[in-house]
């Protein structure tokens, strides 16, 4: 996925795209999400991982 300087910083991510950033699987962010450890929102049938919950969870402070 290419980005330009001109695209707004991402604010949520889907569940794969979590998993792409953070480097973790998807086992384990549903396990962090069922233990309360990561936020997540459902916006219609889609469950999205806000960005700062991510950053939260990879840097230690979830």
């Amino acid at each position: 996925m290419k980005t330009s300087k001109l695209d707004p910083p991402k604010i949520g991510f889907s569940i794969r795209e979590a998993c792409q950033a953070s480097s973790l699987g998807r086992t384990t962010l549903y396990n962090h999400i069922a233990a309360g450890r990561l936020r997540v929102v459902r916006v219609g049938g889609r469950t999205i991982v806000p960005a700062e919950a991510l950053y939260a969870l990879v840097s230690g402070e979830a």
